[in-house]
């Protein structure tokens, strides 16, 4: 089948948008295809796009200049980080930029006096606690892809991690960004204090996932290690007496630092992969971190593990060094790739719940496999109930991902109908647009895309992600949203 000839105004446009780029960003523009698929997906792997163009900055004024070029030009613009994004929110257009951010990696300035770290996005999470660890400082929100994901995909997902129980997520440690507007204006949102005057600007743009702007720019609060640290292995019989027992532990007044549950097959899995010693003969594990004061943490460690034994704990371990702690913690945070091993794909998934909900959500989840004819290994955040089950499939059998799609669909809708919501840190993105009249009115998204325009009037940054339906921002005063229904404004495509 022959293809048709290109357009002869298409291509010169696309010529003349490179040249332009090219003058902005002289040795960081890509254009041949091989080196263009390295960008084509993100860790949404079950989706991919060939971007029209792809540009690296090396700077905050390259970065503006790019986005002033782009939107003269009325050319759609896709951020993107380290590319770890979950929910396809790095995905690129074929008709749009794909701005990689990944050669703004420096940290700026360390200020011990005022407990921050000023970095560009680029830098990864894990590098910020490396930094300031000689000073016994580190960098709290620490998602299981630290090693490799950005500070500045951070903010646009408002990323989590084990330890966000006790010390919150991404927007609960950030404290100033420099973001560039579409039309290259620069803004410094915050600073190194705790609040700043006025709207919550910060607080829109923490989780905005590159809708709203780019950011170039981070500062970060970090925090003293703490003067102990006690990890807790407990494994229990039934995934819903672990369940009973993390809603115990909170409302028994205790906040461990991180409390995270896995399910016997992710167990198995991560335990082949890591080696840890996690028990083998269990159905569900807690890992418990207790940290704080010496006395403080023996007394929560024996309360904690009383509380256990009494919802029917079967073993429980504690950790006896720091060594021991941390590859308590190893086995968790290799618990996605570990999960490779045994499945030739899988959906990882992201929904929040409230703790009390979550035995009853376990049960459903297994009632759900039965159903789609799919298995799931569940790894997630239990103290703060952000789940995380990862849908096992084979995308070469066919039907198998869209019924792993569909399975993931009504995980997220059992979510909202317990009174929990979408995401908890890993955003919207693609993934969970069609979603969203699940938890939000046609008033809500009316509202939300109204912010949306107040910052991207012509719809650039980002296009495609979190709204389900998308429309010009003069339409907003009339606008009605049809559920399930994709409409995306006309911007000039190449």
């Amino acid at each position: 089948m022959l293809m048709p000839e290109p357009d002869p105004q298409i291509l010169a446009r696309r010529k003349e948008l490179a040249e332009r780029l090219r003058q902005a960003v002289p040795d960081g523009v890509i254009e041949d295809e091989a080196s263009r698929r390295v960008y084509e997906q993100d860790a949404l792997t079950a989706y991919r796009q060939l971007p029209m163009i792809v540009v690296l900055p090396s700077s905050t004024e390259e970065v503006a200049a790019v986005l002033r070029i782009c939107s003269s030009m009325g050319v759609k613009v896709v951020p993107r980080g380290a590319g770890t994004s979950l929910s396809g929110g790095a995905l690129p257009l074929a008709d749009g930029v794909l701005l990689g951010l990944a050669r703004l990696n420096r940290i700026l300035d360390i200020d011990y006096d005022n407990r921050t770290v000023t970095c560009q996005p680029g830098v990864t999470n894990l590098a910020i606690s490396r930094a300031v660890d000689a000073r016994g400082f580190y960098y709290a929100p620490d998602p299981s892809s630290q090693i490799a994901c950005t500070i500045g995909g951070n903010v646009a997902e408002n990323s989590g991690g084990v330890h966000c129980l006790k010390y919150g997520l991404t927007t609960n440690n950030v404290l100033g960004v420099q973001l560039v507007t579409i039309d290259g204006e620069v803004l410094h949102i915050g600073g190194r204090h705790l609040d700043a005057e006025g709207y919550d600007l910060l607080g829109i743009l923490t989780g905005s996932e590159g809708l709203l702007g780019v950011v170039t720019e981070v500062t970060v609060r970090i925090l003293p290690k703490p003067e102990t640290a006690r990890a807790l292995l407990i494994g229990f019989a039934s995934n819903e007496a672990a369940g009973d027992t993390v809603a115990a532990i909170i409302g028994a007044g205790i906040i461990p630092a991180g409390m995270e549950m896995m399910d016997k097959p992710a167990i198995h899995a991560a335990e082949a992969f890591v080696h840890v010693g996690y028990p083998l003969d269990v159905e569900a594990l807690l890992i418990v971190e207790l940290d704080g004061p010496g006395a403080e943490v023996d007394h929560l460690c024996e309360a904690v593990t009383r509380i256990a034994r009494e919802r029917g704990a079967v073993s429980c371990r504690m950790s006896n060094s720091e060594a021991e702690r941390l590859s308590f913690w190893a086995g968790r945070k290799a618990a996605f790739p570990a999960v490779g091993r045994i499945s030739p794909d899988y959906l990882c998934m992201d929904g929040t719940i409230p703790r009390k909900a979550l035995p009853a959500v376990l049960a459903r989840l297994r009632e759900l496999e039965s159903e789609f004819g799919l298995r799931v290994a569940n790894v997630f955040h239990a103290g703060d109930g952000n789940l995380h089950p990862l849908i096992l499939f084979d995308s070469n059998a066919p039907g198998e991902l869209e019924r792993a799609e569909a399975f993931g669909a009504a995980i997220l809708r059992l979510c909202v109908q317990v009174g929990g919501v979408l995401t908890g840190e890993h955003g919207v993105g693609i993934e969970k647009r069609d979603l969203m009249p699940e938890q939000f009115t046609e008033t809500d998204l009316a509202h939300q895309q109204r912010l949306k325009c107040a910052f991207d009037p012509a719809g650039l940054l980002n296009p495609g992600k979190v709204f389900p339906v998308l429309h010009r921002c003069a339409e907003l005063g009339r606008m009605h949203v049809h559920r399930g229904q994709l409409a995306f404004p006309d911007i000039p495509r190449f």
